[in-house]
């Protein structure tokens, strides 16, 4: 062997790496052997359920198309909710069902079976539930209804990994709310999944589907108001929806509130006048109770205090400074001695709850004594019997001295 030749292995054969073949997608048959496992079982759901269960049929890639055939019978045409042209069919399907809960659970609980064998169907059901919920105007009402009645019985049979946001994003469509359909799907979601769970249940899910603040913009435009929310649910028997609806919207407006005081507090030489007269005007304008502007003003003003890290002496200095400065806002909302309790309820939780400010509570109540705010048969009131339970032996105890030197005042005077 000449010295410039490359050794080789006699006999060794070079094997050639295989391509990897794709598959091509055939939807239609899939869809057409789902049609005839429901026709050789006549629409039985559970023969059915046991049939698929047992198939080799793939489910990872016709997801989509087993949920249509489900649902509408059929396969669709690719992107739309429009029965695809000479393909077989099955009568037992979701849109063929009665309009009401029972009538649709029990193809609900059948796809239940289904995914519990194969979890990662979800999000194809998922897909085809925000295409029908996009496509709501061609159907008619009775349709509409019955997949309002399945979206919201898949979400009360807590369906794992099917996101509301999906849903109840796609029903906030201009065209759908602008022609009251989104309204009408919405309504009857609700009312459906409120027979079935509770309000918190409820709330719970409108603040996973990023809708919590937004329900009123279920109403056409001309019809956004308030009022007009309320009257619908109410009318519909979801008065617990329009209350707390109408808890959202104060909220909203006490947190406008707060934060357009903590803007003028945080100015320069704001004058006091000026934030009595917008706190005024914005409770008159919202509607807002008493209690709950008493509650905000005191926070906003505790809530401009610069807190200096440990130095106890510091902070007691600098939050009474800002109490004093902003005593004459506290006494215009403290209106009435119901009102001066209530703000002196909301120190004591405030206090408690937060362990910098624990044991400046007497100071606090001598100083709102001192600044007109609270006055003396409030104070006596809260001492004997009108303080909240949480930590009252301890602010009881604290207030103690304070309590004594009026009594001692009164006797003086007498």
């Amino acid at each position: 062997m000449s010295s410039k030749e490359k050794p080789t292995l006699g006999g060794t054969r070079i094997k050639t790496r295989k391509r990897n073949i794709a598959v091509p997608l055939d939807p239609t048959s899939f869809a057409d052997a789902i049609v005839h496992i429901y026709k050789d079982h006549q629409g039985d759901l559970e023969l059915i359920a046991k049939d698929i269960d047992s198939s080799e049929l793939d489910f990872s890639r016709y997801g989509e198309t087993f949920f249509e055939v489900v649902l509408s019978g059929g396969r669709m045409q690719p992107g739309t909710t429009k029965p695809e042209e000479g393909a077989e069919r099955q009568p037992w399907n979701v849109l063929n069902s009665s309009p009401t809960k029972e009538g649709v659970l029990t193809h609900v609980l059948f796809i239940q079976k289904i995914l519990r064998r194969r979890p990662f169907m979800i999000k194809s059901l998922e897909n085809v539930l925000r295409r029908w919920v996009q496509s709501l105007e061609m159907y008619e009402p009775e349709e509409r209804k019955r997949l309002a009645v399945l979206t919201a019985l898949c979400f009360s049979q807590r369906f794992t990994g099917l996101a509301p946001d999906v849903i109840f994003i796609a029903l906030l469509n201009d065209a759908l709310v602008t022609k009251g359909t989104s309204l009408g799907f919405i309504t009857d979601f609700f009312r459906v999944y409120m027979a079935e769970t509770n309000m918190d249940d409820l709330v719970g899910l409108l603040k996973k589907g990023k809708v919590d603040q937004r329900l009123i913009e279920f109403l056409p435009s001309q019809k956004r108001t308030p009022e007009a929310f309320a009257q619908h649910f109410s009318n519909e028997g979801l008065k617990a929806l329009a209350d707390y609806q109408k808890k959202v919207v104060f909220d909203v407006k006490l947190k406008e509130l707060h934060t357009a005081l903590a803007d003028m507090i945080e100015e320069e030489h704001t004058d006091v006048g000026d934030v009595i007269d917008m706190v005024k005007q914005r409770k008159k304008e919202g509607g807002l109770a008493d209690g709950d502007v008493v509650r905000t003003v005191w926070d906003a003003v505790m809530g401009a205090v610069q807190w200096s890290g440990k130095n106890v002496q510091q902070n007691s200095n600098t939050a009474l400074r800002q109490l004093k400065s902003w005593a004459k806002l506290l006494e215009a909302v403290c209106s009435s001695a119901k009102m001066e309790l209530e703000l002196l309820y909301h120190i004591q939780m405030q206090c408690y709850e937060d362990a910098k400010i624990q044991r400046l509570f007497p100071e606090f109540v001598r100083t709102l004594y001192d600044c007109d705010v609270l006055a003396e048969d409030t104070i006596m009131l809260w001492f004997r019997k009108g303080s909240n339970p949480k930590g009252r032996q301890l602010f009881v105890k604290a207030l103690e001295p304070f309590i004594k030197w009026l009594e001692e005042a009164d006797e003086e005077e007498d």
